[in-house]
């Protein structure tokens, strides 16, 4: 990874990774998932306390936007000692050069204090372990359109974002049509926009 090179979680929607360390006899499961925006973020951390409802701290440190931006971080110590869970698990991450990534670390307490210094390590070492084997894809400026589509050309519109290298991030069938949010790198929304109109019963409605 160098210097320049920025990264953001290569996982299908809904995913994650999770691994465990035990540390006189506390438990701390780390959960990593991909989370481009705010609401995906909260949403990942609620998954999270849902996922380990009876753990004792749910300590999360997330970047919800590119890997070198300050402008979308956040942490929570979650009733551990001020500074000892959740700024330790952030510094971790701002300079892993990963964004769009939530990491949420839930302990069961063992019944030994670990102490300031302990406690801080056990949730680095948390980060640093699931990080470890994340899978990362080079993160690529992206468009988001949303498109309305007719029931006869909806797979047509699906082939083609798949073709042109998107995902579709939601879907919703509030009528007799199909609305899709649709993501794709900026380098192939051109050739997109331009192919889209040829299925005749596809329109966009909002591109941002």
């Amino acid at each position: 990874m160098t210097e320049m090179e920025l990264f953001i979680p290569s996982m299908d929607p809904g995913d994650l990774r999770r691994r465990e360390l035990s540390v006189k006899k506390s438990r701390f499961i780390a959960s990593a998932g991909h989370t481009p925006g705010e609401e995906a973020v909260l949403s990942f951390i609620g998954r999270c306390r849902a996922d380990f409802p009876d753990a004792r701290h749910h300590c999360f440190a997330f970047n919800a936007g590119r890997g070198d931006s300050t402008a979308f971080l956040g942490a929570s110590d979650d009733g551990e000692p001020r500074g000892t869970a959740g700024r330790p698990m952030l510094n971790i991450l701002a300079h892993s050069g990963i964004g769009e990534l939530t990491v949420v670390v839930s302990r069961y307490f063992g019944g030994t204090l670990l102490g300031t210094g302990g406690l801080t390590r056990a949730y680095q070492d948390s980060i640093r372990e699931v990080l470890r084997d994340l899978p990362l894809k080079k993160y690529e400026p992206e468009t988001v359109l949303r498109i309305s589509a007719g029931a006869a050309v909806l797979n047509a519109v699906l082939l083609l974002v798949r073709r042109s290298g998107g995902t579709v991030q939601e879907m919703s069938f509030p009528d007799e049509r199909a609305v899709l949010a649709v993501s794709l790198p900026d380098r192939n929304a051109v050739g997109f926009i331009r192919e889209l109109p040829g299925l005749r019963d596809a329109v966009i409605l909002e591109r941002s």
